[in-house]
């Protein structure tokens, strides 16, 4: 798994897009923990209580802005398909204490 050391906390995702790319996989998983430890203190709800019917079938990247090791902030636009639609956002991420975290997110569709 191209996230997996993200999601167990061994390291912190090293750009935005990563941070992403873990996030689909942890929504994929249905990993609340892991999605609450990486959104911004700012704008984290309590909890998520994800729909475990939603069947997520791919993640296509479609344009990030900053969001690398040198900068504080960056956007991240995609499309996550899942069975019966698809979700188009920008969202938005910041660093905190060093780690990229989510801010939140535009629709864009």
């Amino acid at each position: 798994m191209c996230c997996g050391r993200f999601l167990r906390g061994e390291t912190a995702a090293p750009t935005a897009e990563a941070l992403m790319r873990s996030r689909y996989t942890a929504f994929v998983r249905r990993d609340e923990g892991y999605l609450l430890r990486t959104w911004h203190p700012r704008t984290r709800p309590a909890r998520l209580g994800l729909d475990a019917g939603t069947r997520w079938t791919g993640l296509e990247i479609l344009d990030t802005s900053e969001g690398s090791a040198f900068h504080s902030t960056g956007t991240v636009t995609f499309r996550a398909s899942f069975r019966g639609g698809a979700l188009h956002e920008r969202s938005r991420f910041e660093r905190v204490d060093g780690s990229w975290v989510y801010v939140d997110g535009e629709f864009l569709d």
